[in-house]
């Protein structure tokens, strides 16, 4: 920073294309402080370094920053100052601020000079790259193609539909770093980055042509589910280029007839709008959200099929598990519980990895909402109290997302008071109906009334899209206390994941995906509510009866029955057996 008269330096925990979860190359927040969790921004400055991160990992962050001299920011707190307010309020005459130019979006930049308007902003591609002697190189790995069968609409279908999208827009073409959104685009499935089935590529559609930047190394051109994947591709009139070569491509888009280009600056970095804006004939550009999240979102009759299957499949692997931890309480810690969960998952077949990594956690570990299951020293899983297990699987025809609070015997009072409270808040939002044009933030504190009834409540969201295979956190939609007007449509799939954290103690969270449907009409307006796609049981042996109403003991039983019914034709005998008792009505 001396040596380049840089004040200030924030490095994101993003990577080129937005991404939510990075590859190993672009952790540069991890490799510089430490941390681990998925969300944190990192600033340092000559006397102080920074990290902002939000509720989900604030414990978290204090036991991994503890000795570092790295400071913990709260964001998603009533009094949360972002990393723009916080370099304005320290008062410098014209800071020279440098950031990664590839991991730091449009929007990032605007914000950051509408905050600090008189600061120089150095966008420096692989920032890290004279410090980071090690740091790992762009992963590449085998390229799949997906079916209609499999995905419900060809890539020539979503490829015209983008393009009629452009004719209303008056533009010639869009330029897409976000990856899942080229994934579902083109119907192509990697495994680039860890639990994510993606392929570390850009993707530019115009009106005439497809262009493809995505890597041609040597794995590549020896891979031959990746070869056939190309020449499919190709066959279909999609031009494969190098993933280097975007740069050089946007500097010549004139030349190439875009005169009007669309980007979304949610996603799009500054480095690569400074390569448009450096080639020769400028194009116009017109930032505007991408249209792909919402489409993407909206899950086809053949997607839907394929989740219910996926969730089917994750049901009777879940009762498996769910069967093997009784036999094991006291006996197995926390690390090998996780594996054997990922055992029982790769027998299915179609699974292709997990959906994020297992949160398997007991006790106090569980007060962390994002505790990362060390493969040494994990606690072990007791005779007493409650574990909580948070996973999900990525198959080729869909992705889960499950959360289970096991009493592993007895429990507190508190333990059940607090099961209990945040399994009510599951069941208000699972049992919601609303008019159509309702948003997740309008509904969001179905899910948290019994808790702030008795003065408690959660730190993190309350639900979030999932993708088929895919991401298992996707946009637009969601349903947080965060303000977004993004209306919950027929076809949407989110979660519902209640929880209650006691540091030091233990925590609780109960999650299903609920699949967004019509539920009638009339005078009134149109009318939507959720169907459980999620098949596993909730314990009731922890379940404080008192504090649930006749409606709310009548869905548990209700649904507690529809698992039994529907997992216990294929499960072993002795797992079924087990399922009946654990399912009898309370």
């Amino acid at each position: 920073m001396k040596e380049n008269h840089w004040d200030i330096v924030i490095l994101t925990g993003s990577d080129p294309h937005a991404s939510e979860y990075p590859a190993a190359r672009w952790k540069q927040v991890e490799w510089l402080s430490g941390f681990t969790g998925e969300a944190g921004d990192l600033v340092v400055t000559q006397d102080h370094a920074g990290l902002w991160t939000d509720t989900r990992y604030f414990i978290q962050a204090v036991k991994q920053l503890e000795g570092s001299g790295i400071q913990l920011h709260k964001m998603r707190v009533p009094e949360q100052v972002p990393i723009p307010e916080w370099i304005a309020s320290l008062g410098l005459d014209e800071p020279c601020i440098a950031i990664d130019g590839l991991c730091q979006t449009v929007e990032d930049i605007r914000t950051l000079r509408e905050a600090v308007p008189d600061a120089e902003i150095f966008p420096v591609p692989d920032l890290l790259d004279a410090l980071w002697e090690d740091r790992p190189a762009i992963p590449t790995s085998p390229i799949i193609t997906l079916g209609e069968d499999l995905v419900g609409e060809s890539r020539e279908s979503k490829l015209s539909w983008l393009r009629k999208w452009l004719v209303m827009q008056e533009a010639d073409a869009i330029l897409l770093p976000a990856l899942d959104q080229i994934a579902w685009l083109l119907n192509i499935r990697g495994a680039d980055i860890d639990y994510n089935p993606l392929v570390i590529s850009y993707l530019l559609v115009s009106l005439e042509e497809v262009q493809w930047f995505v890597r041609k190394d040597a794995f590549a051109s020896v891979d031959p589910d990746t070869q056939d994947t190309f020449e499919e591709l190709q066959a279909d009139g999609i031009q494969i280029r190098d993933y280097s070569d975007v740069s050089f491509s946007l500097e010549s888009l004139k030349e190439a007839g875009v005169d009007i280009l669309c980007l979304d600056p949610a996603t799009c970095s500054i480095s690569l709008r400074q390569a448009i804006d450096e080639g020769e004939r400028i194009p116009l550009v017109q930032e505007r959200p991408s249209p792909v999240p919402l489409r993407k979102a909206v899950k086809n009759a053949t997607e839907v099929d394929g989740m219910r299957e996926a969730h089917l499949e994750d049901g009777l692997v879940m009762e498996r598990f769910l069967y093997w931890l009784s036999r094991h309480a006291g006996s197995v810690n926390e690390w090998e519980a996780s594996a054997c969960l990922h055992s029982l998952r790769a027998e299915v077949a179609g699974f292709r990895s997990e959906s994020f990594e297992t949160i398997s956690a007991y006790g106090p570990s569980a007060a962390l909402p994002h505790y990362v299951t060390p493969a040494e020293g994990s606690s072990l899983i007791g005779a007493s109290g409650l574990y909580l297990c948070d996973s999900g699987g990525q198959y080729l025809f869909g992705t889960t997302d499950i959360t289970r609070t096991v009493p592993m015997g007895p429990c507190t009072a508190l333990e059940r008071e607090d099961y209990t409270l945040a399994l009510r808040g599951h069941i208000g939002l699972a049992t919601a109906v609303f008019p159509r044009g309702t948003a997740g933030c309008q509904i969001d504190a179905l899910a948290r009334e019994p808790l702030w009834q008795a003065k408690r409540n959660f730190g993190h969201g309350t639900g979030h899209g999932v993708g088929f295979f895919l991401g298992v956190h996707e946009g637009p939609q969601d349903i947080r206390q965060n303000f977004n007007s993004q209306p919950l449509l027929p076809g949407m799939i989110v979660s519902d994941e209640p929880g209650l954290y006691r540091e030091g103690m233990h925590g609780v969270r109960h999650e299903n995906l609920l699949l967004v449907r019509p539920v009638g009409d009339n005078e009134f307006g149109s009318w939507l509510g959720f169907e459980p796609l999620t098949l596993c049981h909730f314990d009731t042996s922890c379940v404080e009866v008192s504090l649930l109403t006749e409606a709310e003991r009548a869905w548990l039983n209700r649904y507690n029955e529809l698992v039994y019914r529907t997992l216990s034709p294929r499960l072993p005998a002795e797992v079924a057996a087990w399922l009946r008792s654990q399912t009898l009505p309370v």
